[in-house]
This record gives C-alpha cells, structure tokens and sequence, in this order.
C-alpha cells in the first residue's frame, strides 16, 4: 500500500494515554487492519481501504487527537520526553516540562514541523525539524534553531533564548508571519514575531554544545530511579499487533501507567513500571511471545515506512555484521530509498534507476554517506564511497564502524554515591507564568493569608497571585531541588 494511503494520528511529543491509544487501535481495526506502525516523528501510522474522512474525524474528535491523511497539512510535534528520566538530561528539564508544553500545543495545531529536545540526550535527533527548540543551561529557556526552505540546509539560531512559556506563543507568531513573508531573514522573522507578542526573550549565552553521548540502547526491561522500570519494545518489521497492544495498554490502566511514548525509532517505551508488577509485563510479553532480546546491530536503524525493500536490505547488512562479528553499538544508520530526513550517523542512499534500466536489467547500486564525527546532530553528511553494488556495502560500512571507533573521544560520565547528607531530592513549586511569582507550601502565603504547610492542591480556586492577581489556573508545577537530611 502506497505511503498517501497512511492515516498519520498525531502523539504530541511521543507521549500517548493508554486510553487513547486503545482507542486509536480499536479505529484501525475498524479499518481492517491487524497491525499499526510508528513513524519517525512519533506518529502512529496505519492504512486505510476505504477513504471515510468522516468516520477518521468523529473517532478522533471523541479523544481529542489529531490526525492527517492523503496530505501534509499539519505536522506531529517532536519531542525527547521519551527520554526523560531514562537518559542524561539537562538539570532542570524534567518531564513535567515537556508536558505543560505539550499540553499547550492543545490549542494550536502547527504547520511547521516542531522539535523539543534535551541536548544531553541522543535518543531524539535534535534537528529534524523546521522549528528546532533545544534547551540551554539557563533554566526555563530553549535555543531556536530554524531549518526552513529558504534557508537552504542552514540551521539558522533564532536571536534569542526562549521562554518555556512562550513556546508555543513563539511558533504561532513565527508561522503566522513565515506564511505571510516566507522570504524574511531570520533578523526580520524575529523582529515581525516579537510585535506579535510580549515574550520573556532572553540574550543567547553562546553556542550550543552538542552531545557526544553515543546512541543509546534502547529495548528491554531495565532500572530507573525509585525502584522503578522502563520498558522499551521494538519490532523488526515495524508491525505492531493490535491484539497485543491492546492488552499492553489495559495493563497500563491497571498499573496506574499514564503515558505511553514513542520513539523516532519506529518502537516505543513504558516508564514508571513499579517493581511488584515488573511480573506482569513480563507474563503479558511471554504471553504473546514477544522478544526482548534482539541484537543490538538491528536497534540502530532508520528505514521508509512500508518499504520491503529497504527492510530487505537491512536484513541482508545486519546478517552480514552478525557473520563477521562487527561491533555498531553507538552508530546509526539509514537506508534512504525515496527523499527522508536524515537523522544517523551513516547512510545507505540507493541511486535512481540509470536511464538504461528500461532496456537492459541493472543491478542498483549505492552511495554511503557519513555525518561529520558521526554526530548525526551536525548535519554535515559526507560521501565515503559512491556507485557501490550491494555485495560490497558491509565491507564499507565494516570500514566505516573502525573509523568511528579510532576517533570516538567520548568518556561516560561517572556517577558518585553522595553520602547522604549530601544528596538531593526533587521539591515541587507552582510558579506563576505571567509574573515567574512562585509559590512554595514550605512557607505558604503570607500575604494571602496562607500558612505554611498548605499545598497547592489544598489551595482555594479562588486563590490568585500574590504580585499580578493570575488565578491558580495559570499556574505551572516545577520542581526544584532540596537537601535532604
């Protein structure tokens, strides 16, 4: 089936409720279909034989999700909550972050694609993007970077950090004046968006440090904080079982799981997992024979959506490595078949059909590309070997895979026990997002009448701002950090 035949269902950031999502399998079952597939910027993919937009429209009004068929009219938004509490993170970037940002792309439906991404982590490409938001050290502000046609392949960095809550403000007012002057430099898109808004800009402190963090592992059941597990399941075919995701999501419900995120990887990861019910998921994958254990020369890499003869040629390349007892772990790589964004470190590009193909059978030949330190983040692909056939593709990336290891300067970071006096718990605030006033039941609200001891929640609705009257409402849960003695 043709890619235009794909209802494409929105998962804002990656992150989808196990309610919703049965919903949307029980919608792609309705369409007769057995499987669903995930796309590479966190979407939830399945085809369809009978082009009902009417049926698609009431099903997803009902949960409240977006969904695009046949065109391009509005774009998934990307994110690296997936990554959250999993993966090295920036200090102050926690998930409740992603979420109210997120949660205010409720109102708005870009046209852009959006990218939200912790620079710390290598799991979710930082620029693949037309609207790239990075976060930087200062607290509560992101880079801008825009990657848009007239740019050509320049990553241009907007003028200015921004504010966590001007987000979204920020892209509504940039798309509103790019689809009016699309032709403007970015002095002029910054200039133009500002008159639009009162955002809290902040100067830009310098350039952005790229992660050198390898690409992680991502499959399987493992540790996290708090005597939790995360789960990360992925299929080598990118064909998802309804009949199993649907049990997958009931134990959700059941084990108070509230999220369930996709990766750009075409698989997806539960967080949060207590310890008394890692069993059940254990019980529920051996239910339905589901393997964990799939060697890590097939997690790492990128491929069109329906496209068997990509699939082909991954398995052909990943049966050779497997063979020759080559090492990839801490690349990527991609087999680029029909026009894709790129987001790995190595690329397999197929070349078109030689005009001479019509007359004589030719066998098709390859390009192999790299990214500049294999840092797929830098976007600067070179070409390492060109008009190659097949049978000499894994030799090349064989010799790729050394080149990678000989210059790879990258010391994990050393993690150290502090005594306990020392260590360091997370403390939640609601801060107010107009006037930055915070609110802390560790000393409650003098001026409101409010002692200390008093959370949030106990708080009236009728509580506002003690400095700018904003009711409760627009307040925004953050944590900070506290010594813990």
């Amino acid at each position: 089936m043709e890619k235009r035949d794909l209802v494409r269902v929105f998962a804002r950031g990656g992150v989808v409720s196990p309610g919703d999502l049965k919903q949307i399998l029980a919608t792609a079952s309705e369409f007769g279909n057995e499987v669903i597939h995930f796309g590479s910027r966190q979407d939830i993919l399945f085809p369809v034989s009978i082009r009902s937009k009417t049926i698609l429209d009431s099903t997803f009004q009902a949960i409240r999700t977006d969904y695009d068929f046949g065109g391009k009219h509005y774009e998934n938004i990307v994110s690296s909550y997936v990554a959250a509490d999993i993966l090295p993170a920036t200090s102050w970037l926690h998930s409740d972050t992603y979420l109210y940002i997120l949660d205010d792309f409720d109102k708005y439906r870009p046209q852009l694609k959006v990218n939200i991404a912790d620079p710390r982590q290598t799991l979710v490409p930082l620029f693949t993007g037309n609207l790239n938001f990075v976060a930087s050290k200062q607290e509560n502000y992101w880079y801008l970077y825009l990657s848009l046609p007239e740019f050509g392949k320049k990553l241009v960095c907007w003028p200015a950090l921004v504010y966590t809550f001007d987000v979204v403000r920020t892209v509504k007012a940039l798309e509103a004046v790019y689809q009016d002057q699309p032709n403007l430099p970015v002095t002029g898109l910054f200039d133009q968006a500002n008159t639009r808004m009162k955002a809290n800009n902040r100067p830009l402190p310098g350039e952005l440090d790229l992660s050198t963090v390898p690409f992680p592992t991502y499959e399987g059941m493992n540790k996290m904080a708090g005597d939790k597990y995360w789960l990360g399941l992925y299929w080598r075919n990118n064909q998802y079982t309804i009949n199993f995701l649907q049990a997958l999501c009931d134990l959700c419900v059941q084990t108070n799981i509230g999220k369930i995120s996709i990766t750009p990887w075409k698989s997806f990861i539960i967080k949060g997992i207590a310890e008394r019910d890692k069993i059940k998921f254990e019980k529920l994958l051996g239910k339905f024979g589901i393997n964990m254990r799939h060697s890590s020369l097939e997690l790492n890499w990128h491929l069109p959506v329906l496209d068997e003869e990509a699939l082909q040629l991954k398995r052909y390349l990943v049966r050779t490595f497997d063979q020759n007892d080559i090492s990839t772990e801490g690349l990527t790589f991609a087999i680029k078949t029909v026009p894709m964004m790129l987001f790995t470190s190595i690329v397999i590009e197929k070349n078109p059909a030689s005009k001479y193909s019509d007359k004589y059978e030719l066998l098709p030949t390859y390009n192999v590309l790299y990214c500049r330190d294999f840092n797929p983040n830098k976007r600067d692909y070179q070409t390492y070997a060109k008009d190659v056939l097949q049978e000499d593709l894994a030799p090349l990336l064989m010799e790729l895979s050394r080149l990678y290891y000989e210059q790879l300067d990258y010391e994990p970071e050393v993690k150290v026990t502090k005594p306990a006096v020392e260590q360091k718990s997370l403390h939640p605030v609601y801060q107010c997002s107009h006037c930055l006033t915070v609110y802390d039941q560790t000393f409650g609200d003098e001026t409101a009448g409010v002692s200390a001891g008093v959370t949030f929640e106990e708080l009236p609705q009728s509580y506002v701002c003690s400095l700018c009257e904003a009711p409760k409402k627009e307040f925004v849960k953050l944590h900070l950090e506290k010594a813990a003695h």
